[in-house]
């Protein structure tokens, strides 16, 4: 016969009472749990009854044994949690029933509401009331008060106060580098999944969608520098995925100066302004710089890549992206690929001439923050595609370079380019400060299925973009500021600092514990982040030391395979570009440094070089490894930009086309159809704002001059139809300069009937400087341009010589009148 089960002994009236006014206090307790009854009916005991169980229910902390030895590095468990018998226990005040309108009502339970779309945050002022930053109405916005209308402002004018205080603190320091930046949301849809490779949540299934803000920057100016310097661009993408923030912080080349985080700040201390008389701003030309990378022959590839047209783009949505370093992916199993990261742009790449970038910079140092903005307003999405070069441990041991090296690139040849996804920026910012200045990339920021190589500058990269954000921000909350916060659930406890906007409840701010039922508790290896157990080797020890792999010596290899990868075009360049910096150094034995060092790679280039600096050739520097391992590739096509002409469309490309009165009119407005059908962007540009007549009456509005926007600020140029037109655009001087830097700096110019005779006043060459025709120069006399026929001609090959993007074959070096 089964036993009746032990009754509980029934608590008196006088226990109960005890226990209640016991669960009142905050200092003491009693020795055993409160009767059930006295919670009945009194949240104060009720709490501290679901409190007591569970406590109770976590006897001990039974992972403890698991924390300790090598055998169970790879198998961290799970945290182990309670369920609470109630929402009472994680309460921080039982007062939180009581509602008002600025305190809401109870937490939502397992939310972090701070979490959530930036539309939480966003302001519309439309026809509301001007008030002071604590809601209250301002009468009159135009005077500060004063003692009588002619007496002295009042002290007491706390709206006047609250104005001009806040105005005085409305900058926060900018970004010691990439303070000049630009930046717009959008999202990256994977291709595939990636699952036999990572875990990492964007690659998870095929059209996954993340969203994505991406920054673009320059990194040697200041703020408020000018967009078109020759510099590194950044190129940081912050993905918000469903498993928190990872973000990819590269630059539009695949490669940098330096090889170990120790020398940055030596670096950047070097091109920035000379700290005497802080000049030059946002340039490299100057004897600090070419003093510093003169002595360290590891810059030799970087320089290179920063004398080439790379270092100058036509527009951020015309450069390509990459992370630089080498990274990692991890699968479900823990298995491990080393990975490089490459963006592709759809638009293909593209540049400016030294010349144009130039005058840019004058005309509009914002040419590239414009561009950026223009074509995502008028629905001209950018576009990218994402590639990996994926390898393996194995594989990388074989190569003759050390991929820890960021000086160092993985030859497609050796490993191709696998695309796995596209990346849209469709959403310009609100606020650029609120979004794009205080937007913070971390390299420290990464997700599960990603993980870190041995790369000594990346890993001083990962303390110091944190480092930087705290002062530049104000403090270690940087990450609730809306731009910086995760789509994924935020909850650890992390607690206060400045600027704290999440309000925590309960009174639980450590792990492990009990009394919040163990939450909240760590998600194990097998759901959370776990570094990858085993990296690259160090091969020869594994003792404390500062030194580099002896393949990290190699200095010149690749500095002389990038090199040899450029067209002759793009080798020409290069070597206009170091004459015209190393013209600026000031110091004879700074550029005889620079040409020993670049006989090393380049003995060609340095010869050049010695020539055009009236110089003596000088011995080769010596080198740090003088017989370095024999290169697995010593040409690879991919490096040029020309690899990548993009689709030879011509989205978004500006053209100008001069107009004045008398202009043929027909023809005009059938090319601006035609250009406006093709996706450019045509402008009439004449002397004056205004209305042009045209020669049969019609009326054209003229929206630029040539006066407000320089003929180098456009992609192409139509030259009109119409004596008088012509006659009028000769009589004004802008319009030769107009042609002549749409002439040398190689792009298509349409010339239409009667304004042949622009072209020779300009004197402008109507053949190549070898002979031969013209292919970016479109000549339609006076009966083509009048025929229907010949005129839609003519227009087709300007479209299509447009699409070509630059006719090189112009260039003469020093250019020929």
């Amino acid at each position: 016969m089964a036993k009746k089960p032990t009754a509980l002994p029934v608590a008196s009236a006088a226990e109960i009472d005890v226990a209640r006014a016991a669960a009142r206090n905050t200092d003491s307790g009693p020795a055993g749990p409160a009767p059930a009854a006295a919670g009945k009916g009194d949240a104060p005991a009720q709490k501290a009854i679901d409190t007591q169980a569970l406590a109770a229910g976590m006897p001990a902390n039974v992972n403890k044994p698991l924390e300790h030895g090598e055998s169970n590095a790879a198998s961290t468990p799970a945290g182990v949690t309670v369920a609470p018998p109630s929402h009472l226990p994680g309460v921080s005040t039982l007062s939180e029933v009581n509602r008002s309108d600025k305190t809401g009502g109870p937490a939502a339970e397992a939310m972090n509401a701070t979490i959530g779309t930036l539309d939480r945050v966003r302001v519309d002022s439309t026809g509301q009331v001007l008030t002071t930053n604590q809601g209250v109405h301002i009468a009159d916005n135009q005077n500060s008060l004063k003692a009588g209308a002619r007496g002295p402002a009042l002290l007491e004018d706390f709206i006047l106060r609250e104005k001009i205080t806040h105005f005085d603190h409305e900058r926060i320091p900018e970004r010691i580098v990439h303070a000049r930046g630009s930046g717009a949301h959008g999202f990256f849809e994977a291709y595939e999944p990636l699952t036999q490779y990572t875990k990492a949540a964007p690659f998870k299934e095929a059209g996954k969608v993340t969203p994505v803000f991406v920054r673009f920057s320059t990194v040697a100016g200041e703020r408020g520098s000018k967009d078109t310097a020759r510099d590194v661009r950044g190129f940081a993408v912050k993905f918000y995925t469903d498993e928190g923030n990872w973000d990819l912080v590269g630059n539009n080349m695949p490669v940098f100066f330096i090889q170990d985080a120790m020398k940055f700040p030596d670096l950047v201390h070097a091109v920035k302004p000379e700290p005497h008389h802080q000049m030059p701003q946002a340039a490299s030309a100057h004897d600090t710089f070419w003093d510093f990378v003169s002595l360290m022959p590891e810059s030799t590839h970087m320089l290179m890549w920063q004398m080439s047209d790379r270092a100058i783009p036509r527009s951020y949505r015309m450069m390509q992206g990459f992370g630089v370093h080498t990274f990692r992916l991890v699968n479900e199993a823990g298995e491990s690929f080393l990975v490089k990261f490459h963006w592709q742009p759809k638009l293909g790449t593209h540049s400016l001439v030294w010349e144009e970038a130039v005058k840019i910079s004058g005309a509009d140092p914002d040419f590239h923050r414009r561009d950026l903005w223009e074509a995502i307003e008028a629905g001209e999405y950018p576009e990218w595609e994402l590639g990996l070069q994926i390898f393996t441990e194995e594989q990388a041991e074989q190569f003759s370079f050390d991929i820890l090296d960021a000086t160092k690139i993985v030859p497609e040849e050796l490993v191709p380019v696998q695309i796995v996804g596209r990346m849209v920026l469709n959403r310009n910012p609100d606020n650029f400060f609120a979004e794009t200045e205080q937007v913070a990339f971390c390299t420290a920021h990464i997700v599960p299925g990603l993980d870190f190589t041995n790369d000594p500058l990346l890993a001083g990269r990962i303390h110091s973009y944190v480092d930087t954000q705290i002062s530049r921000l104000g403090g270690p909350n940087f990450h609730e500021l809306p731009i910086n916060a995760p789509i994924a659930q935020v909850h650890n406890n992390q607690r206060d600092g400045m600027h704290r906007q999440a309000i925590h409840r309960g009174r639980v701010a450590y792990e492990p514990n009990s009394l919040a039922g163990g939450c909240p508790f760590q998600a194990g290896a097998a759901q959370g982040f776990a570094s990858i157990a085993r990296r690259l080797d160090a091969k020869e020890s594994a003792d404390k030391v500062r030194i580099k792999p002896e393949k990290f010596a190699d200095h010149y290899t690749q500095a002389r395979l990038f090199f040899q990868s450029q067209t002759e075009v793009e080798q020409a360049h290069i070597g206009n570009a170091f004459r015209f910096e190393l013209s600026k150094v000031t110091v004879p034995a700074i550029r005889e440094r620079v040409v020993a060092s670049l006989l090393n790679a380049v003995p060609e280039l340095a010869q050049r070089l010695a020539q055009d600096l009236g110089m003596q050739l000088p011995a080769p520097m010596p080198k740090a490894l003088e017989t370095p391992a024999a290169p697995e590739v010593e040409q690879s096509p991919a490096l040029s930009l020309m690899a990548r002409p993009g689709d030879g469309g011509i989205r978004t490309r500006k053209v100008a086309v001069l107009v004045a009165n008398g202009v043929e009119g027909a023809s005009l407005q059938k090319l601006v159809s035609a250009l406006v059908a093709a996706g450019a962007v045509p402008r009439l540009v004449g002397a004056r704002l205004g209305t042009c007549t045209g020669a049969g009456g019609e009326k054209f509005a003229v929206d630029a001059t040539m006066e407000n926007s320089p003929g180098f600020l456009f992609d192409a140029l139509v030259l009109p139809d119409g004596v008088p037109a012509v006659e009028a655009l000769d009589a004004d001087a802008h319009t030769l300069e107009f042609l002549r830097d749409q002439y040398w700096h190689c792009k298509t110019i349409l010339a239409l009937g009667a304004s042949d005779a622009l072209l020779a006043e300009a004197r402008i060459p109507l053949t190549m400087p070898d002979g031969s025709a013209d292919p970016g120069l479109i000549l339609a006399d006076a009966a083509d341009a009048a025929d229907a026929a010949g005129a839609d001609d003519a227009i087709e090959s300007f479209i299509a010589a447009m699409g070509q993007h630059r006719h090189f074959g112009r260039e003469n070096d020093p250019p020929k009148v």
